[in-house]
């Protein structure tokens, strides 16, 4: 209740409950989160908050700030890569529009040697991202992109896409998709997600494996250790915020790698009242704490 509340509520009154979740609003304040995680020994990818921007101009602030976020993370000591959606850089204006800004980050990535996702978003533009995936990543072999284990299509995608250069983010997907292209029970999806991963690591590609379902983790942790799949071929990816006990120094604690997306900037807003929603106990943490104050 009180996580739905929190949209009517003054942002101000918000941002205790969604720090846990965003690292900051600035640069500056990312870098700080990015530093402490790698400290810690794992790896990052940074998002810059934001989505379906519906102007030339907005798209090319965004392109200019990853452009900025790109040189910002080149000296940083660690493993730390970018992830971006496609609507955020313009798809919706017009597709050479998002190439454009695509083609000048992607340029900035390879001048700085760090690696860049490109986001899946919801199933009308699951063609098109695959599409522009398979331009850029011709281009600039660090690119990697992403497949939704809930849609039907995700298995024939993987076998389309799979290569030596493939890097492949499988995650079950949020975007609220109709049962005639996926799956709608919670079993069919976990399966679903284990089947793609083990066809990943049995075909060409590298899995980020970006889950933190336990049950999926202890699958695949398991059939990783059978199967002796080299650690090069893998990695698990969760959400910055998102409790995991100790399970993430478990996976590190192997050699294996971990990386944590890190989300940041001024649209924090519904993206942390959706990650509350998803973990409402935060909300009692946080209010602990005030009160302890």
């Amino acid at each position: 209740m009180l996580a739905s509340m929190l949209t009517y509520c003054p942002r101000w009154m918000a941002r205790p409950f969604a720090q846990p979740y965003v690292a900051g609003e600035t640069i500056e304040d990312v870098l700080v989160t990015i530093e402490s995680i790698i400290n810690q020994g794992f790896s990052v990818t940074v998002d810059i908050l934001g989505e379906h921007v519906q102007t030339v101009e907005k798209s090319q602030t965004v392109r200019d700030k990853y452009c900025r976020l790109y040189e910002a993370i080149e000296n940083i000591d660690g493993d730390c890569t970018i992830s971006l959606k496609l609507t955020h850089l313009g798809l919706d204006v017009s597709k050479n529009l998002v190439l454009e800004n695509l083609s000048e980050i992607v340029q900035k990535a390879r001048e700085v040697s760090k690696g860049i996702t490109i986001d899946m978003e919801n199933s009308e533009l699951t063609d098109i991202t695959l599409n522009i995936y398979k331009k850029t990543v011709a281009g600039f072999n660090q690119t990697g992109t992403v497949l939704q284990a809930y849609l039907f299509r995700s298995l024939d995608d993987l076998k389309t896409i799979d290569s030596p250069q493939l890097k492949l983010r499988i995650c079950k997907g949020i975007y609220r998709e109709h049962s005639e292209i996926a799956f709608q029970n919670k079993d069919e999806i976990r399966n679903n997600f284990i089947t793609l991963v083990q066809t990943l690591l049995n075909g060409q590609g590298t899995a980020q494996i970006a889950t933190h379902d336990p049950i999926i983790i202890e699958s695949l942790e398991n059939w990783i250790e059978e199967n002796q799949i080299p650690p090069d071929r893998f990695e698990f990816q969760v959400l910055y915020g998102v409790p995991m006990g100790n399970k993430l120094d478990q996976l590190r604690d192997k050699g294996w790698t971990v990386r944590i997306y890190v989300p940041f900037g001024a649209q924090w807003f519904d993206y942390s009242v959706r990650r509350l929603k998803e973990n409402p106990k935060i909300i009692g943490y946080v209010l602990g704490n005030l009160f302890k104050n």
